[in-house]
C-alpha cells in the first residue's frame, strides 16, 4: 500500500482517495461542511463549552485518567484512533528532509502583487522544506500557497498558517489586560470566537495566543498581553480564550488552533526586561506561573509557545524536564510545542549550546517540535539523524505532533477550506462584531476616581474641552498585536464624543504636548482652551509602541510632559476628568490626589471612543475592576496583593516592620479595585459549615445589594486565607468572582463552592496537600475591602491531585 500511497499523495485531489482506503472518509476531523459554524450575534446563547463567571468556578471539563492520576486535555480526548493509520501512512512516505521540514515554520515573501508565490518560496514548498508559514494572511494568498504544497510538493502535505492574533484579527478587541479588568470570562470567550472566525475566514490556522504569562512587575512590556498578576483570574482566561479560538471541535472551518505562551515564568523576568533570566522558586513556578498553562491544556490548547527565558538556568528551548516531563509526562499534553521566533537559535546565546548544532540537538530533545524561523532544523537535524547523533524516533514524535494538527483541522479532507473569499468577504469587520467589541470595552473600563460626581457629563454641556496627545490617536486605539487592524478602523476618544454630545455642544481639542518627548510650548494653547470650557476632558498616557514586546520602561509614570501638562490645566479650577490610555498599570499618584475623576480605559481596540463616550455620558455604568496593582512608585516593584506576611508585617505603629520611610507601602489602587456610578453593599457571610473534611465542598453565600439610583455591574470576589500552614501562604488568594447587574435596590444572594482544590498547596517536601486548621474566607468589592468568616478543616494533611483551575 505504501508505494500505491506514494503515488496518490502528489495532489489535493487525490487525499480522499488515501483517506478512503485506509477507512476514514467520514471520520476524518476534517468532516464537517465548510463554513458550518455560525458566529453568535450580540445576546445569543454561547456555543457549547461556554460559561458564565460562575461557571468558570464549577469545572474546566476533565478528561480520561491517566496512570499518574492527571487528566488528559480535551484537545485530545476521544482521539479517533483511526486518525494514527493516516498519520503513519504520511510518516512512511517520508525522509528525513520532508520530515524536518513539517517542523520548519519561515515567514513567506512578499510580492509585489495578490497570491503570488516568490520563486524561492515555491521552491521551499516543492520540496517539502517548510511545514508552516508565519504571518501570511488573506484568501487568495493563503489558497495558492497551499497550493503550491498539495499539487506541487512531493507528498502534497497541506500548510499552516500562523498568525498572532492576540485580541482580534480585524475586528480588534481591548487588549488582553483590558479584557482582564472586565472579570467576563462569557465576553473574553466570544471575542476569542469572533477573532478565531475573522483569522480562519481570511486562512488562518493557528494564533500564537492567549499569552498567559502572570506578570507582577508593570514595567515589563508585555504585561500588556496577558491577564495580570493572580493565578486564578489568569486560569479563567486562559481557558476562556483558548474555547473561543477553538471552539468545540477544531474541524469547524472557523476555529483556529490556539498556543498558550510563553512556557513558563517568561513574565518573571528580572527587573521587568524583556527576554531576561527568570528566578523563581519550585514551589512559586507551581503555584504562580504553572496554573494558567494547566488550565489553557485542559480546555484543549492545541499549541504551546517555549518561552525566552531561562529558569534555574535552563533555558525553556531545551528545557527537557518542563516540557517532556511536566507538560507532556505529567499533564498527559500532547499538542505541538512550537519554539519562539528563533528560539532555538538564541539557545547560542544563551551559552549553552556552543553552535547551531549543538542547539537543534538540544531544543528537539527537549521537545521543541516546530523551530520558528531559525532553519536550523532544517539545516542540522537530517546530518545529525544520519550521523546517529540523534535518533529518527524523536524526529518522528514532533512530525507526528504537526500531522495529527493538520488532520484535527480538517486540512487533509480540504487543504482550502480555510481560504474562502466569499468568506473572508462575508465574516471580516462586521456590524455584529463590532457590536461585540463595543460592549468588552465598555466592560473593560475601570472607574478610578469620582471625587464630588464629576462624572457622568451632560450631553448637552455647552462647551467641552478634549485636551491631550491620544485623543484622536486610532493607532493607539488598537494597542499592540492589532494583528490586520487598521488605524482607520477605529474610533478615537475624540471622534466618540463629538458622536455622543447634543448638536448644541461646542467641542475644544488641543493637544498639549507630545506623548513622549520635552516639548511644552502647546501646553499655554491647552490651558486657554480650558478655560473656555464648562468641562475638560483630559486624555493621557502611553502610545501603543510603549506596550508590548520589548517595551520595557524603567519610568512608569505618565511619559514625557504630560504630567505638566495636567498640573496647568487642572489650575484652570474647571471640573476635569482623565482617561488614562495605557498597556500596564502607570504610577501616577500626583493625578490620584489632585484630579476629581480618572477612568482607567487601556486600549479598548476598534470601539475604544464609543465605549469611552459610553461612560463618560453615563450610558454605561462602569464595573471593570483593575487585574493588576498599581503601585504609587517604581520604587515598591514588585508590588501584588498575594504577597507573603513576612515575620513583621507592615505596620504604622512600629517602625521596624516590612515598609519604606518615604512613602506608603500600600498601593495606589489595590488589585481588584473599581468605582462605579452607584453604590454597592455586602451582606454578611454565610457558611454551610463551620467545619469540613478535605473531601467535603464549602458553600459561601453572601448577599449584594445595589444601594445606589443607577443601575450597575459589581464583581463580587472570593478570596481564601490559610491562616497556619507548614510552609509561609499569602495572605490571601482570589478563588472565585462573579460579575452582576443590578436594579437600584436589587439584592442578589450570590454562591461560591469551596473544594480541596481552592485549599491545597505544596508543603515543604513539595506534595500538593490540605493540611488541617482554620480558615478565613473573603467576601468583597476589591482585595482589601471585603467581609470576612472562618472555618475549620478537620482531619489529616490530604493529598489533592493538581487538576488546574476547579471553576
Amino acid at each position: 500500500m505504501t508505494a500505491w500511497l506514494h503515488g496518490v499523495f502528489s495532489a489535493h485531489r487525490r487525499w480522499i482517495a488515501v483517506i478512503a482506503s485506509i477507512g476514514l472518509v467520514g471520520l476524518a476531523a476534517g468532516c464537517a461542511p465548510a463554513g458550518s459554524a455560525v458566529v453568535p450575534e450580540p445576546g445569543a446563547a454561547m456555543p457549547a463549552g461556554a460559561s458564565s463567571a460562575e461557571g468558570a468556578r464549577e469545572g474546566i471539563s476533565a478528561g480520561s485518567a491517566l496512570p499518574n492520576g492527571a487528566t488528559r486535555p480535551a484537545a485530545i480526548q476521544g482521539v479517533d484512533p483511526r486518525m494514527e493509520p493516516l498519520v503513519d501512512s504520511v510518516l512512511a512516505l517520508m525522509t528525513i528532509e520532508e520530515k524536518v521540514g513539517q517542523l520548519t515554520q519561515s515567514s513567506a515573501s512578499e510580492v509585489s502583487t495578490g497570491p503570488r508565490v516568490s520563486a524561492a518560496d515555491r521552491a521551499d514548498i516543492r520540496a517539502g522544506k517548510v511545514g508552516s508559514f508565519l504571518g501570511s494572511y488573506g484568501a487568495e494568498r493563503t489558497r495558492e500557497l497551499q497550493r503550491v504544497a498539495v499539487e506541487e510538493s512531493r507528498l502534497g502535505i497541506p500548510l499552516l498558517f500562523a498568525h498572532d492574533v492576540i485580541h482580534g484579527f480585524r475586528t480588534i478587541f481591548p487588549v488582553p489586560l483590558a479584557e482582564a479588568a472586565s472579570f467576563d470570562p462569557d465576553a473574553v470567550e466570544r471575542a476569542a470566537r469572533i477573532a478565531a472566525t475573522e483569522a480562519a475566514a481570511n486562512g488562518v490556522q493557528w494564533t500564537f495566543a492567549p499569552m498567559v504569562d502572570i506578570a507582577r512587575d508593570p514595567r515589563w512590556g508585555r504585561i500588556v498581553e496577558g491577564s495580570g498578576e493572580d493565578p486564578y483570574l489568569g486560569s479563567v482566561m486562559a481557558a476562556a480564550k483558548v474555547r473561543g479560538f477553538q471552539g468545540t471541535d477544531l474541524a469547524d472551518t472557523l476555529t483556529i488552533l490556539a498556543t498558550a505562551k510563553h512556557f513558563v515564568a517568561y513574565g518573571a523576568a528580572e527587573g521587568g526586561r524583556d527576554y531576561n533570566t527568570a528566578e523563581v522558586s519550585e514551589r512559586t513556578l507551581r503555584e504562580i506561573y504553572l496554573p494558567p498553562f494547566h488550565a489553557a491544556v485542559r480546555a484543549g490548547a492545541g499549541s504551546v509557545m517555549a518561552g525566552f527565558d531561562d529558569l534555574d538556568g535552563v533555558p525553556m528551548h531545551s528545557n527537557e524536564r518542563l516540557i517532556d516531563g511536566l507538560l507532556r509526562g505529567e499533564w498527559g499534553w500532547d499538542g505541538i510545542l512550537v519554539s519562539d521566533y528563533t528560539g532555538v537559535m538564541e539557545l547560542i546565546k544563551h551559552r549553552v549550546a556552543a553552535d547551531s548544532t549543538s542547539a537543534a540537538l538540544l531544543a528537539i530533545n527537549a521537545g521543541v517540535d516546530v523551530d520558528m524561523m531559525s532553519g536550523i532544523y532544517l539545516h542540522e537535524i537530517p546530518r545529525l539523524v544520519s550521523e546517529h547523533q540523534l535518533s529518527e524516533a524523536v524526529v518522528d514524535s514532533a512530525v507526528r505532533r504537526v500531522l495529527r494538527a493538520k488532520y484535527r483541522l480538517g486540512l487533509y479532507r480540504d487543504p482550502y477550506r480555510y481560504s474562502s473569499a466569499a468568506r473572508e468577504k462575508a465574516l471580516t469587520l462586521t456590524p455584529a462584531h463590532r457590536a461585540v467589541a463595543r460592549q468588552l470595552a465598555r466592560e473593560s473600563i475601570v472607574l478610578l476616581r469620582n471625587e464630588g460626581h464629576v462624572l457622568p457629563l451632560r450631553k448637552d454641556i455647552g462647551v467641552l474641552a478634549v485636551i491631550g496627545p491620544l485623543a484622536d490617536d486610532s493607532a493607539s486605539a488598537l494597542g499592540s498585536w492589532s494583528a490586520a487592524g487598521r488605524p482607520e478602523d477605529a474610533v478615537t476618544v475624540a471622534d466618540g464624543l463629538r458622536r455622543a454630545v447634543t448638536p448644541d455642544t461646542r467641542i475644544l481639542r488641543a493637544r498639549g504636548t507630545s506623548i513622549d518627548g520635552s516639548d511644552t510650548s502647546g501646553i499655554a494653547e491647552a490651558v486657554r482652551v480650558a478655560r473656555q470650557a464648562d468641562a475638560v476632558v483630559m486624555v493621557l498616557g502611553e502610545e501603543r509602541d510603549m506596550s508590548g514586546e520589548a517595551r520595557d520602561r524603567a519610568f512608569i509614570g505618565l511619559p514625557g510632559e504630560q504630567l505638566r501638562l495636567a498640573k496647568a490645566v487642572q489650575a484652570t479650577g474647571k471640573p476635569v476628568v482623565v482617561v488614562l490610555i495605557n498597556g500596564r498599570p502607570l504610577a501616577t499618584p500626583w493625578l490620584a490626589e489632585h484630579v476629581p475623576a480618572i477612568v482607567e480605559s487601556w486600549y479598548l481596540g476598534v470601539e475604544m471612543g464609543g465605549a469611552v463616550a459610553d461612560v463618560l455620558f453615563g450610558d454605561y455604568n462602569p464595573g471593570g475592576k483593575l487585574p493588576v496593582t498599581v503601585p504609587r512608585a517604581v520604587g515598591q516593584v514588585p508590588i501584588y496583593y498575594n504577597h507573603k506576611s513576612t515575620g513583621r508585617p507592615p505596620s504604622q505603629s512600629d517602625r521596624y516592620t516590612s515598609k519604606y520611610i518615604d512613602i506608603p507601602w500600600t498601593p495606589l489602587y489595590p488589585f481588584g479595585y473599581g468605582a462605579s456610578y452607584t453604590t454597592f453593599e455586602y451582606g454578611e457571610p454565610r457558611l454551610s459549615a463551620t467545619e469540613i473534611r478535605p473531601s467535603d465542598s464549602l458553600v459561601v453565600t453572601v448577599g449584594v445589594t445595589n444601594s445606589g439610583s443607577r443601575e450597575g455591574d459589581e464583581v463580587v470576589q472570593l478570596y481564601v486565607r490559610d491562616d497556619a500552614a507548614s510552609v509561609t501562604r499569602p495572605v490571601k488568594e482570589l478563588r472565585g468572582f462573579r460579575r452582576i447587574a443590578l436594579q437600584p435596590g436589587e439584592t442578589r444572594m450570590v454562591n461560591f463552592t469551596i473544594t480541596a482544590n481552592d485549599l491545597a498547596f505544596h508543603d515543604r517536601a513539595m506534595r500538593r496537600v490540605v493540611e488541617p486548621g482554620t480558615f478565613t474566607v473573603y467576601v468583597g468589592t476589591s482585595s482589601d475591602s471585603t467581609r470576612e468568616v472562618h472555618f475549620r478543616v478537620l482531619g489529616d494533611v490530604t493529598a489533592v491531585p493538581d487538576t488546574g483551575t476547579s471553576r
